[in-house]
């Protein structure tokens, strides 16, 4: 499944070291002035920090005129300019621990070992593009993440992190009942992206330890003068109830685990069922949260204007 969303859709293509990646965004309103500007800034937000710098310059395909939304299928594509191929030979009939080497390998019969082929967390750079201009189609709706890294910086290994997302002047009503609901497609979409390992709104996982006295959002007593809506003393529910926006703040967290590519020696398993010590080559940040809080904002502004 290459394509995100229902109405508001992005199909992303391309690998990490092949000629470019990309993406067709079908389903944009049409008469929308794009802000390239604010599209260029969540691409440098993106690389942040990268060992691989890329310029991701984008070339615009089609879907626009004069900057304008056409309503017809945005087509992009961003070339892949900085690739270091070579730094990934030894990896060719091996596969790393921790990574998706060895599934893709299963389900395809091959893969691109140079830098993860697809599986690569380059493809998010179709996502960030394709999300900057979700969020101009869902303003004055706003999001905003942030990371927090975990645990003392070592420089012979990798960690991980968690981003918090804040989804402001969201009016309630958004979200379907029972099967696609707001907080199970903002899930659906957070653990798409690459290292994601966890997911909670509001309260989370503390939630499970609170009273239900404790954890009810109460009132806070009549309505919003400013947009005529209820509002709450606590967001527990972080914003969603019923799988439904509810005016509040929508409120959730994306736990990453660490780079699993180490900075030491480490065992990979060969094509023949061997075992290698090898000390992976290749350009490999040691930590990637930073760079995916853009990322989270992203799908989040995908997924609210699919929703919209």
């Amino acid at each position: 499944m290459n394509t995100f969303g229902n109405k508001f859709r992005l199909t992303t293509y391309g690998e990490s070291h092949g000629l470019a990646v990309g993406g067709i965004i079908d389903g944009c309103p049409s008469r929308i002035a794009i802000d390239m500007e604010a599209i260029h800034r969540d691409l440098v937000r993106r690389r942040q920090g990268a060992l691989r710098q890329e310029e991701d310059e984008i070339e615009w395909l089609s879907g626009l005129k004069d900057g304008i939304t056409m309503g017809t299928p945005i087509a992009f594509t961003i070339r892949n300019k900085n690739t270091r191929s070579e730094d990934y030979d030894q990896l060719a009939d091996c596969y790393r621990p921790g990574h998706a080497d060895y599934t893709y390998e299963q389900k395809y019969g091959l893969r691109d070992h140079r830098g993860g082929g697809r599986a690569s967390a380059r493809e998010t750079v179709a996502r960030v593009v394709a999300g900057a201009i979700a969020k101009q189609v869902i303003a004055p709706v706003e999001i905003h993440a942030e990371a927090t890294l975990t645990g003392p910086e070592d420089v012979n290994d990798t960690h991980g992190g968690v981003v918090s997302c804040r989804i402001t002047s969201l009016p309630a009503g958004i979200g379907e009942p029972i099967f696609n609901k707001l907080n199970a497609r903002l899930a659906f979409a957070m653990m798409s992206i690459p290292s994601a390992i966890g997911f909670e709104m509001g309260a989370g996982f503390a939630a499970a330890e609170m009273k239900g006295s404790e954890y009810i959002d109460r009132w806070n007593g009549g309505l919003n003068a400013s947009n005529n809506q209820a509002i709450t003393k606590t967001n527990h529910c972080g914003g969603i109830q019923g799988g439904i926006s509810n005016g509040m703040p929508v409120e959730f967290r994306v736990a990453f685990h660490p780079v699993v590519t180490l900075p030491q020696p480490v065992e990979c398993l060969t094509a023949d069922g061997e075992m290698r010590t090898l000390q992976v080559n290749g350009r490999h940040d040691r930590c990637q949260v930073p760079r995916a809080a853009v990322v989270v904002e992203a799908m989040a502004a995908m997924t609210i204007a699919d929703l919209i």
